[in-house]
């Protein structure tokens, strides 16, 4: 190995002079893109909130100057020939390419003239290239740049379809009180106050080598490991401190076999759902309180807020406590909620619909776990995380039929107020509580009549079809479920559906502008859900050509035929049991589809009611 090849270099670098003007390619062993929701919800919430800790209202520009710096980490590139290969940190870099494209179209909206393209695309000789370069992503990112929105297509990557809603999880999760008079300080704090350590290898060997010790032999403690340090090292007995240290180690490798952050995610969740007592406000300059120290140091938190936490510095009882009850009941109540994200669980099949489409997980854990007393039974844990779930999920789906933000900066005071009224609530006191704040929304069921799809909410709209057909047949006593008509494991995915044409000519008689006519095509009456390829290969067919076909399909596509209305004693028997009004429809026109309208609301109300009871 040559002298060049031997050589490793480390640096400190801040976000501008890692992305500006830059070149990166991504290596093939990792090359997909895989973060979830709550990990760009955890870097938008962190780089926001640090932010917003240094801001103050009246600062001038040059003063960001003096802000506190933020380390985000380590990443590690090959460099040969010129040309510099990510080996660790592309899911990063990737995910700050794609807030830096919102940030760029969010200030095309309010007139702000940041320059930060450079940092997402660098020209040359007239052609322009992304800085991190990877072929098939390219439709995706340009379509974001330049929409704000990307529609996957068959041939879409899972990296890019991933790509898409997590630029849609960024819009949700950028807080309103950065939008005015701090966003160019933040566009500021963030190119020169965001610090990567940026590690660069001549050699393939080098880059490999240094990818699995970061991988594999991290040294730096994680605030858990401070935790628990800090915590074990105030028992009094060597015996019980070994006991403890044991039972500590499995349950992180426990939590870490669901996600590498997941012990971390567990602490913030538990201690903001039982412990802390305030929140910073929703304005600019105003400084973190319990719920934000929780998020980014709770180890310190818990130190410093000893009586909070009921722990007393002068025994060793206290701390046993902690750990080997209530650390060990919440964390079994955390784990529930873990699986139950991942399956569809009986008894807690709500917990599996808001992680498709609910509110931020740093909201929705803390929820969850508020409720729940370390003398509960199994039966009251699942009854209380089933309520909580059920609530969250009303809440965010009428907010959506309703085209109301429910973003994580805009409802996270609200939820916070909730999370301590739920605290100590015994099963009934919990359900009347959720009930009367489910009262108490503005937003309603009657927001469907005005529902439509339009090109930021394709995803609920799926999720809203996928429920309400799951629903439908579940009720005639069929065994399909949500999974199968939004992420089957096998099988055709199901996708949205017009049941009108793109066929403006075909409707003339009914509207004379093509504008009117596409806004009534994209009403919710007009949608469903049918496989991949079905509707395909006779989607431009009138309606009497297709409406034949349609009888093959998941019940609430044919509810469309007439020939489902007869013999069909189960299906009839559900429709006569909640009173909903389905019918056939022999042609479809402007008023079928109000009608369709009229039959979705229904059914969201039966199967969101008022009031939550033993069954929500």
């Amino acid at each position: 190995m040559s002298q060049l090849e031997n050589k490793i270099e480390a640096r400190h670098r801040n976000l501008f002079d890692v992305l500006n003007q830059q070149k990166y390619t991504v290596d093939y062993f990792q090359r997909e893109y895989s973060w979830a929701e709550k990990h760009i919800e955890e870097l938008v919430t962190d780089l926001t909130s640090a932010f917003l800790a240094e801001y103050s209202p009246g600062d001038k520009r040059e003063q960001g100057e003096q802000y506190n710096n933020y380390y985000l980490g380590p990443f590690v590139v090959s460099s040969k020939d010129g040309k510099r290969s990510i080996i660790d940190g592309q899911q990063r870099l990737t995910s700050l390419t794609l807030f830096l494209i919102y940030l760029h179209n969010q200030q095309k909206d309010s007139g702000f003239k940041e320059e930060i393209k450079p940092m997402i695309f660098s020209e040359l000789r007239g052609s322009k290239s992304f800085n991190i370069t990877v072929e098939e992503r390219i439709p995706c990112l340009e379509s974001l740049f330049n929409q704000g929105e990307y529609q996957p297509d068959d041939s879409a990557t899972e990296s890019t379809r991933n790509m898409a809603e997590r630029y849609q999880d960024i819009v949700r999760a950028f807080p309103e009180e950065l939008k005015s008079d701090a966003f160019p300080f933040f566009i500021d704090w963030l190119k020169y106050n965001v610090i990567m350590v940026e590690i660069i290898a001549y050699s393939d060997e080098n880059a490999y080598t240094i990818f699995e010790t970061m991988n594999d032999r991290g040294l730096n403690l994680t605030p858990s490991e401070m935790l628990k340090g800090y915590v074990l090292s105030r028992f009094d007995q060597p015996a019980k401190r070994h006991q403890a240290n044991e039972m500590w180690k499995q349950s992180m490798l426990q939590l870490k076999a669901y996600d590498k952050d997941e012990d971390q995610r567990f602490f913030q969740s538990w201690l903001r759902a039982r412990y802390a007592d305030s929140i910073r406000p929703g304005r600019a300059g105003s400084k973190n309180e319990d719920f934000e120290k929780i998020g980014t140091r709770f180890h310190s938190w818990v130190r410093d807020n000893l009586d909070k936490v009921g722990l007393d510095a002068s025994t060793g009882d206290s701390f046993e406590r902690f750990v080997q009850q209530d650390m060990r009941f919440y964390l079994k109540a955390y784990r529930r909620i873990l699986d139950a994200e991942r399956s569809l669980t009986k008894g807690l099949e709500p917990v599996y619909y808001i992680n498709r489409w609910g509110i931020a997980p740093t909201l929705s854990y803390p929820l969850m776990l508020a409720a729940l007393n370390v003398d509960d039974d199994d039966s009251a844990v699942v009854a209380k995380i089933r309520a909580v779930a059920s609530y969250i999920e009303t809440f965010a789906v009428r907010r959506s039929i309703n085209f109301r933000n429910f973003s994580a900066s805009s409802i996270r005071y609200t939820m916070y107020s909730l999370v301590k009224e739920l605290r100590g609530l015994d099963l009934p006191e919990l359900r009347e509580l959720l009930t009367q704040k489910m009262a108490d929304m503005k937003e309603s069921f009657e927001g469907v009549d005005r529902f439509r799809m339009h090109g930021q909410n394709r995803r609920f709209v799926k999720f809203l079809l996928a429920r309400m057909t799951a629903w439908c047949e579940q009720q005639t006593g069929m065994g399909t479920d949500f999974v199968t008509y939004f992420q089957p494991t096998s099988g055709k995915p199901f996708e949205v559906e017009h049941i009108w044409a793109d066929k403006f000519s075909r409707h003339k008689d009914e509207f004379e502008q093509e504008h009117e006519f596409q806004n009534y095509r994209n009403r919710l009456g007009d949608l469903v859900l049918l496989p991949r390829g079905t509707n395909q290969s006779y989607g431009d067919l009138p309606y009497d050509k297709k409406q034949p076909h349609y009888i093959k399909e998941n019940v609430l596509v044919k509810s469309l035929s007439p020939l489902t209305y007869e013999n069909n004693p189960n299906f009839i028997a559900m429709s006569n049991k909640h009173k909903l009004p389905f019918c056939a429809h022999p042609q479809f026109k402007k008023q079928d589809i109000e009608t369709r309208q009229a039959l979705y609301r229904a059914i969201c109300e039966r199967i969101w009611p008022e009031q939550l009871t033993e069954e929500s």
